[in-house]
This record gives structure tokens, C-alpha cells and sequence, in this order.
């Protein structure tokens, strides 16, 4: 399949929203509260020059049915392409890697990111269907 040459691959923008996340974790360390670390995320975004939409709701459909049972809502979704889930909690367990997992099933974005910055150490992981 053909890609457009102007278009930034996946990889590059997962480098600049890791390199993000450190730099937010750099200025503010940890124990700050969920919502302080996703403003500043979508500060240094920015700065990266980063196109993102922040709190992207998708539908959950169940089974045959027309609408929508409830929403889900992913942090961010950047140049559409990225899957941005923020977490802040000490160690990243299972549960939020199937969250991310589930994210990516309905997004289909070409990669899915799960970041906490505000543990001791910055903790991530990268997924691609």
C-alpha cells in the first residue's frame, strides 16, 4: 500500500509523544493528579507540533444493535494515527494494558500508547495491532 510522503509515520509521532511524556515527567515528577499531567501532555504536544484531538469519545456497538450502548473516551488521538492512554498510578497492570487493547480495537489507530508519568519512573508501552 502506497503512503503519502507528507504525512508523518507512526513511528515519528510516537517518538515526539514519548518524548512528551518524559518532558512532562521531567518538569513535574510524580504525584500529581491525572488531569495536571493531560494539560501539560497537550502543552508539550503542541509544542511538537502535534495535531490531536484530547478526550476522543467512539461508540461501544453491541452486537446488531443501531446505536451506540455507551461511549469510551480516549485521552488523545494525535495526527489521527496515535492512541494516547494516560495513566497515573504506580505500576501499569493488566487492566489498563486491556484498555488500551480494547481502544485500539475500536479507534484502529496504527499504534496505541499507554504512558504514566506520574510514577516515580516514567513508565510506557507501545501496541500495534
Amino acid at each position: 500500500m502506497p503512503t503519502d510522503a507528507s504525512k508523518p509515520q507512526y513511528g515519528d509521532i510516537a517518538g515526539k509523544i514519548i518524548g512528551a511524556t518524559f518532558e512532562v515527567h521531567r518538569s513535574l515528577g510524580n504525584g500529581s493528579p491525572e488531569v495536571i499531567y493531560r494539560r501539560a501532555l497537550s502543552y508539550e504536544m503542541r509544542r511538537a507540533g502535534l495535531a490531536f484531538e484530547n478526550e476522543s469519545s467512539q461508540g461501544i456497538f453491541y452486537r446488531n444493535l443501531p446505536r451506540p450502548i455507551s461511549t469510551r473516551r480516549a485521552d488523545f488521538v494525535a495526527e489521527g494515527t496515535a492512541l494516547v492512554e494516560l495513566k497515573v498510578v504506580g505500576i501499569l497492570g493488566h487492566v489498563h494494558w486491556a484498555q488500551v487493547l480494547d481502544y485500539l480495537r475500536a479507534y484502529e489507530p496504527e499504534v496505541g500508547l499507554l504512558v504514566s508519568p506520574g510514577s516515580t519512573s516514567m513508565t510506557f508501552g507501545r501496541f500495534v495491532l
